[in-house]
């Protein structure tokens, strides 16, 4: 059968710009979902793949091709944390959320991905801190689409109960639920302002470099958490450090072992963090979560597959 040809085939499909500026939209709602750059990606990328499986005359049909699109990324997202629990149940060690660099760290597409800037496209908000990220893990799959949803994206409930299949009487109390969960996460602690944040991060930083215990004690709270995620793909400690003194020593111990490693500064989820560099290739990302002047908990991330954007480009660059 010959393909159909004339002005009304060849023309081009009008809503192919609006249908692709609604990506970075997805990109963001995906990370905060998935807590994982490469799912998200998948994830949009199946959307896509589904709009496009359709007829002109079934995209042409939908009033709302945004709304569409935001809808099958959300029931793709829940499909997927459904089944991320079991496969994080054969994780080796502990899973932490795939670290985001800052916009301008990012050293491109991962292969066979989309190729582009997905970091570019990530807002950095305190809703990726990594922190905020880690609490969104002890939810259930629909408490954490409801809330993401609702609350950070402000979508309705009405909307919301189409994507998780619930009554929205059912996603309000989903929402609320979650929220009781990120209350029960938070102490009273004064969360550091972010310049303070950083020159914790920074002393930090010099302390490990110069191998001062004392220093680090100083920094730790004494009840401080470090957790480390190599996937099983590269070493890290298979269960969480648990308190200030135990951690000190612990990143001395580090230290020693790894004399040529490299310590930068940088952005992490939109706060400061700091990068760890052997022979030029990023091998640790550590995100920071600090209260009342001291760094209460630690997550470094050493699984090579969630360090992709860190390791080539800008990360030689002390900043």
């Amino acid at each position: 059968m010959s393909t159909p040809s004339g002005p009304e085939h060849d023309r081009p499909d009008p809503s192919l710009t609006a249908i692709m500026s609604e990506r970075r939209q997805l990109i963001n709602l995906a990370y905060r979902l998935l807590g994982s750059l490469a799912e998200a990606e998948d994830a949009v990328q199946e959307t896509y793949a589904r709009w496009y499986a359709m007829s002109r005359q079934q995209q042409d049909a939908i009033e709302s091709p945004g709304a569409w699109l935001t809808r099958v990324a959300g029931r793709i997202c829940l499909d997927l944390l459904g089944s991320a629990r079991a496969r994080r149940e054969r994780y080796v060690g502990e899973w932490v959320p795939e670290p985001l660099p800052d916009r301008t760290e990012w050293s491109g597409g991962r292969p066979g991905g989309i190729g582009a800037d997905p970091a570019d496209r990530v807002t950095l908000d305190e809703s990726v801190n990594m922190a905020f990220l880690v609490v969104l893990e002890s939810m259930t799959p629909a408490e954490r689409v409801a809330f993401i949803l609702h609350d950070v994206f402000r979508y309705p409930f009405a909307e919301v109960a189409e994507i998780v299949g619930r009554t929205p009487v059912a996603c309000r109390q989903l929402a609320s639920s979650a929220r009781r969960r990120i209350r029960a996460a938070q102490t009273p602690a004064t969360a550091a302002p972010a310049a303070r944040h950083a020159d914790i991060v920074r002393d930090f930083k010099q302390a490990w470099e110069a191998k001062d215990i004392d220093a680090l004690i100083a920094l730790l709270d004494p009840d401080a958490t470090a957790i480390s995620d190599g996937g099983g793909l590269a070493a890290a400690r298979l269960d969480p450090v648990q308190g200030g003194e135990q951690i000190a020593h612990a990143w001395v111990e580090i230290a020693r072992r790894a004399p040529g490693l490299t310590v930068l500064e940088r952005t992490v989820n939109g706060q400061p963090g700091l990068v760890a560099q052997q022979d030029g290739v990023t091998v640790t990302v550590l995100a920071f979560d600090i209260a009342d002047g001291r760094i209460r908990r630690i997550w470094a991330v050493r699984n090579p597959e969630k360090l992709r954007p860190w390791t080539t480009g800008r990360s030689g660059q002390e900043g």
